[in-house]
């Protein structure tokens, strides 16, 4: 219970492309990359089961085109659209939980992006086709680029984890890995955001990442053991 409590706490890195773990996903995150920095280009919708990672895509785009000089707007929820009118690039998150008002906005929103050549981004649990979201709207949604975002199963995690330690510069031993998954959160969002805290910790310290380290980490929290 301690060490779940102690991975927890772990303090997520704001999400970018470079800590998202790509495996299945690499073809919708470089159409995603490509579009932060073009103008006009194809719509872009996100569909998956929760904790795939879509929000972490939107959220990505959204510091990607920002980072490209571009005015853009990341919406967590419809019903805060409006907070985008003036956005040259906009990331829809949850466009499926629209009630009629927000599917309204979003309708508006989405021929305005569209029409000064901004770029388009939503995220939904079903694809547009098969979602019960009014007719015109689920049309504009599939005018464009459509990408599943799938999770990794758990046996393509400790290959998904060494790659991204290799990423940040380090190599991540068998049993550190294991030990991640048999003790800590097990979504990829959270090893990751371990990982990320392990690197720090282990320069600080001048010592490599071991299953030695990660103790001595969890130990540094000053909680129980």
């Amino acid at each position: 219970m301690a060490e779940q409590l102690v991975f927890a706490l772990v303090e997520a890195e704001p999400p970018t492309f470079a800590n998202f773990v790509a495996g299945p996903n690499s073809e919708a995150i470089a159409a995603l990359a490509r579009a932060a920095s073009a103008r006009g280009g194809e719509a872009i919708t996100l569909w998956g089961a929760e904790g795939a990672g879509k929000s972490h895509l939107l959220r990505a785009f959204a510091a990607a085109a920002a980072n490209a000089g571009r005015t853009v707007r990341y919406v967590a929820a419809p019903a805060d659209a409006d907070a985008a009118d003036a956005a040259e690039c906009v990331a829809i998150d949850q466009v499926d939980c629209a009630d009629a008002d927000a599917e309204a906005r979003l309708f508006t929103l989405f021929n305005a992006v569209r029409a000064r050549e901004g770029q388009w981004v939503a995220a939904t649990r079903l694809p547009a086709a098969r979602s019960a979201l009014r007719d015109d709207l689920r049309t504009r949604l599939g005018w464009g680029l459509t990408f599943e975002v799938r999770a990794l199963g758990d046996a393509d995690k400790p290959g998904a984890l060494m790659a991204y330690a290799r990423q940040r510069g380090f190599e991540l031993g068998d049993d550190v890995i294991a030990y991640l998954l048999a003790h800590g959160r097990r979504d990829m969002r959270s090893l990751t955001a371990t990982l990320a805290a392990l690197d720090r910790y282990s320069l600080s310290t001048r010592r490599a990442i071991s299953v030695p380290l990660l103790r001595d980490w969890m130990a540094s929290a000053q909680l129980p053991l």
